[in-house]
């Protein structure tokens, strides 16, 4: 079976500049390599991870980042999050976050900012205010999306929801992350 230090080398590698960008090739070589384990953390299969830092960002990065890469442009990009916030919830509440390296801490937090609930984007927030500024911009802008329409608009398409007038005016300005 797979360990969480196979999954933290092979992000940490990418790098940022992998990280936030549409690339085809490399969401093959993560799904290729990873699929399986993403299954596993959805069935909660690696619960043990949580026994530990790198284990917490392992599944984090399982079950956020990994479907965002790997299932885009469909429902499932989103359908792990709700397990995401609650091992990342655990990590927080455990001082895991604090024995991440900072140049991956942020993973630990973005299930808090895709989250649709203002509680989680609060919260969000509140913890990039100790990353690097880049990162507190784009919480503040997910927040401030979430304050405005009460979930992300372009999310609608691939979770079968109809857009407001004024959700649809604000993706045809370009809208989205």
């Amino acid at each position: 079976m797979i360990e969480p230090a196979r999954v933290i080398d092979f992000w940490r590698e990418a790098g940022p500049g992998k990280w936030f960008a549409r690339d085809d090739g490399f969401d093959a070589r993560f799904r290729d390599g990873f699929l399986e384990a993403h299954w596993a953390a959805s069935r909660r299969e690696l619960e043990h991870w949580m026994d530990g830092a790198d284990g917490a960002l392992a599944l984090l990065l399982l079950l956020d980042q990994f479907p965002r890469n790997c299932f885009r442009s469909s429902g499932h990009a989103y359908a792990t999050d709700p397990l995401a916030r609650h091992y990342a919830a655990r990590a927080v509440a455990a001082g895991f976050d604090a024995q991440v390296e900072p140049a991956l801490r942020v993973f630990v937090y973005l299930p808090f900012e895709h989250s649709e609930d203002m509680a989680d984007q609060q919260r969000s927030v509140e913890l990039a205010r100790g990353l690097p500024e880049e990162y507190l911009k784009y919480a503040i802008a997910h927040l401030d999306v979430i304050a405005r329409f009460g979930r992300f608009p372009h999310r609608n398409r691939e979770l079968g929801r109809v857009n407001t007038p004024d959700e649809q005016v604000w993706l045809d300005a370009g809208g989205g992350f």
